[in-house]
């Protein structure tokens, strides 16, 4: 019989990737979903126990990417969604898990890079170990998705809180839409450029995950490249890969506007985020794609 994996909220671009590549690797891999639309996915709201708690018996690893996405304006409304979709679908996944004759072996929950604070300049990048935590809305949605976590008693499941930088992938998350605009000419600093951009690309992503379970991982760690990079440099790979006809530039009022009309926040890409992986290097994780522009390269491969 297949390893099972179960993969919470996993219905977006992460989600689908995950499932590929663990398919591939002969696992069986389960999505719950709030909208399911094939035959791997299963009906669930996030809040409340359903059919879909039975397949957590005898589960290699939940990974649970559940939380509504935080590429939108924060509202009153919007803050609260997004904290309560986080808290509420981990701990119905906790008592899941704890209700489980033979429980999964792994469980791994999403948290964010974006729980350091804004790290400009030289200062040191924030590892597990020595990273010093922010205090304003994102670190503290995080500091709370968290303490969720970690609150839920599971001696039999190893728990891992993955301290997710951006995830640079083909077909969804940030990049697709970075590519885009930069081919119609914003592919300059934004800003000035001078803030640090940590990331991942999808295939180490994945990789890291897989890797983590091999070695029991437990507690944080940060999914992301050592090869964090600043802003302006990022954008400057990016226009010798695609070689744009116009290059515009992008002041931070220019920014703000943007956010506004594409009801998102200008702190996602404002915010100087400088993180470093040292548990996955110090237990030896080898990284596929190492530099960002070996990254493009691969994405904009068809």
């Amino acid at each position: 019989m297949s390893k099972k994996i179960i993969i919470p909220g996993g219905s977006g671009f992460l989600g689908q990737y995950l499932h590929t590549y663990f398919t591939d690797k002969g696992y069986k891999v389960l999505i719950l979903s709030r909208q399911p639309n094939g035959p791997d996915q299963l009906q669930w709201d996030g809040r409340s126990s359903g059919e879909w708690a039975g397949e957590f018996e005898n589960a290699h690893a939940i990974i649970n990417l559940a939380g509504k996405s935080v590429n939108c304006r924060y509202t009153p409304k919007n803050k609260a969604l997004i904290l309560s979709s986080r808290i509420e679908s981990t701990n119905i996944i906790g008592q899941a898990i704890q209700a489980c004759s033979t429980p999964p072996k792994y469980w791994l929950n999403s948290s964010t890079a974006t729980i350091y604070e804004h790290t400009p300049g030289q200062q040191a990048a924030n590892s597990e170990k020595d990273g010093i935590i922010g205090n304003d809305f994102s670190p503290n949605i995080a500091k709370s998705w968290e303490q969720a976590f970690f609150k839920h008693e599971t001696p039999s499941t190893i728990k891992t809180a993955l301290r997710t930088a951006i995830v640079l992938g083909k077909k969804g998350g940030a990049f697709p839409l970075i590519l885009d605009l930069a081919k119609k000419g914003l592919s300059t600093a934004q800003a000035g450029g001078e803030q640090w951009i940590s990331w991942i690309h999808e295939l180490d992503f994945a990789r890291s995950l897989e890797f983590i379970m091999e070695k029991k991982m437990d507690g944080v760690v940060n999914i992301c490249s050592p090869h964090f990079i600043k802003n302006k440099f990022f954008y400057q790979a990016l226009r010798e890969k695609i070689n744009p006809l116009i290059n515009l530039p992008q002041p931070k009022w220019l920014l703000q506007f943007g956010a506004l009309i594409m009801g998102t926040e200008t702190e996602l890409i404002l915010k100087s985020r400088k993180v470093y992986p040292g548990r996955l290097l110090d237990e030896g994780f080898d990284f596929e794609i190492d530099g960002i522009k070996e990254a493009f390269e691969e994405l904009m491969v068809k």
